[in-house]
């Protein structure tokens, strides 16, 4: 790796116009509203602050919200890997995403919230069938004798009852479990047993089930198992050899990173690699890949958002995913990549899918973009890209201690289809005017009142990184840096003190005085 050496200060080109726009959320043709700036060259440390006060970049375009005024307000959002902890929501994606890769192709209708790879009946048909593999019923050679006793002599009594009822009956697993729990008496539950296929109808075969029932049926079939594990670790305590006795299962649920790198077996029908290669300046691994990951956005683009074959050109591409602002740095502290832009590359089978678009900065990851072949749209790769760069910031973490957030960029609470970011928690949103985090459980009740809030309950809190000394906002002038109180006394027209303050008020003290503003 070369030798580090500090970068070059931002250069920014700020516009003070602030027409209406195109609103891309709510198809509102003049009501998007935002500030912006050409962002000739960007530190990574000055873009770190800039988007903790609301900023964001698209290519090397800057632009924050007017939030108390736009038609759809953005709300940085922030995710806390650290403390992360997937849903079932997201497990299921991450299940998917494991039997493709091990079996290879999925029912494509598989998308759903709540994906099903076979009918409700066969799941719950496969729990009863684990029940009965761990012999639940209880090995009498693992038992205590009085509980052994107790056992035999119950089966005997109902071997005799069923002699005199001509029924067949079953010790229903439930009653098992409270005998192996408490020793208290256990009370047969008959279990009529259909008859074999061919010998006629089975009378005794439940009707159809809705699934909310089963989903409740196969819980407690999976808590019974675990409570008799527990069972027997018990027998176990008092002398019982360990290897006659079934292992219990662990109560600590899958880490992130278990269910993303579960092991696949030696035959899996695909292989999935994620590669990431710094994509400004570009380096020989994002170049020799240039045209297929193109290829793949130019399609997703087509197919997902419509757009005419002529719209997503090469150029059109490179500006809005490829170029970036942001200087490479490589600290000697920092993550072994470095600082800066890069695309996240999934490869399967020896091809891209998918392609996520991220900032590497100084106390986060910061997702830009994803797009993916609409061929794999059945894999839900917009959440599982977002589960593997929460698992790649825990990653850069253990490296690079300060980098512990993940940026998911705005949250649109006013749009149904944004709020899909506020499902990764433990997660925070910028206040818009203080410029705080504050816990999203917290915010939303407000959000659901009106779209536009102050998050900060303090009502005397203030931004307290706001502009507090204009002369010493830094000015690019006649390839010159200075100081605005010296730029200024050399101009005679002062009308544009107003524009270098609402700069300075925007980006903050502290980005004004490292910042290089051009001046014509």
């Amino acid at each position: 790796m070369a030798s580090w050496s500090a970068p070059s200060p931002s250069l920014v080109e700020y516009f003070e116009d602030r027409s209406l726009f195109h609103c891309g959320y709510c198809k509102n043709k003049s009501g998007s509203l935002s500030h912006g700036m050409w962002a000739h060259s960007m530190t990574v440390q000055d873009y770190q602050d800039l988007i903790d006060r609301g900023w964001r970049r698209s290519g090397t375009y800057v632009y924050k919200p007017v939030m108390n005024q736009t038609c759809c307000p953005q709300y940085t959002i922030r995710c806390h890997p650290l403390q992360f902890q997937p849903s079932k929501s997201h497990k299921k994606v991450l299940k998917k995403m494991l039997k493709f890769l091990a079996k290879g192709e999925i029912s494509k209708d598989s998308c759903e919230d709540e994906p099903m790879d076979s009918t409700m009946e066969d799941a719950v048909a496969g729990d009863f069938a684990l029940i009965n593999k761990l012999d639940i019923k209880c090995d009498l050679k693992t038992l205590s004798s009085d509980l052994k006793g107790s056992i035999e002599s119950e089966e005997k009594k109902k071997e005799k009852s069923l002699k005199k009822e001509g029924s067949k009956e079953l010790i229903h697993p439930q009653a098992i479990e409270e005998k192996l729990g408490s020793g208290e008496p256990s009370h047969s539950i008959k279990v009529h047993i259909g008859p074999k296929p061919g010998k006629g109808a089975d009378l005794s075969k439940p009707p159809c089930r809705k699934a909310k029932e089963m989903r409740k049926e196969r819980k407690r079939l999976k808590l019974m198992q675990q409570n008799a594990a527990g069972a027997f670790e018990g027998f176990q305590a008092q002398g019982q050899p360990a290897s006659l006795l079934p292992k219990a299962k662990s109560n600590q649920p899958k880490s992130l990173e278990d269910l993303i790198f579960e092991s696949l077996p030696e035959n899996a029908s695909h292989k999935l690699e994620v590669r990431v290669v710094r994509s400004s300046p570009p380096s020989p691994q994002f170049k020799a890949t240039f045209q297929e990951s193109y290829q793949v956005y130019k399609r997703y683009q087509m197919v997902i958002h419509k757009d005419p074959p002529d719209k997503p050109t090469v150029s059109q591409f490179t500006r809005f995913l490829c170029s970036s602002p942001l200087e490479a740095e490589h600290p000697a502290n920092g993550p072994e990549c470095g600082y800066g832009s890069f695309h996240q590359q999934y490869w399967l089978d020896g091809k891209i899918i998918a392609v996520g678009v991220i900032d590497i900065l100084p106390y986060c990851v910061s997702s830009v973009y994803l797009y993916y072949d609409p061929d794999y749209s059945f894999l839900s790769l917009g959440v599982y890209s977002a589960l593997r760069e929460i698992a790649f910031t825990r990653q850069l973490h253990e490296k690079t201690s300060q980098l512990s957030y993940y940026y998911m960029g705005f949250y649109i609470h006013s749009c149904p289809k944004m709020r899909y970011k506020g499902q990764y928690r433990p997660s925070d949103l910028l206040c818009p005017e203080t410029y705080v985090w504050v816990p999203i459980e917290q915010c939303l009740p407000s959000l659901d009142n009106s779209k536009y809030c102050r998050f900060n309950q303090d009502p005397q809190a203030v931004d307290e990184g706001r502009c507090k000394d204009l002369d010493r906002v830094r000015v690019f002038h006649r390839r010159a840096a200075m100081p605005y109180g010296v730029y200024k006394n050399h101009q005679e027209d002062s009308s544009e003190e107003a524009t270098v303050l609402e700069y300075a008020n925007l980006v903050g003290q502290k980005c004004s005085e490292r910042m290089l503003l051009f001046r014509q």
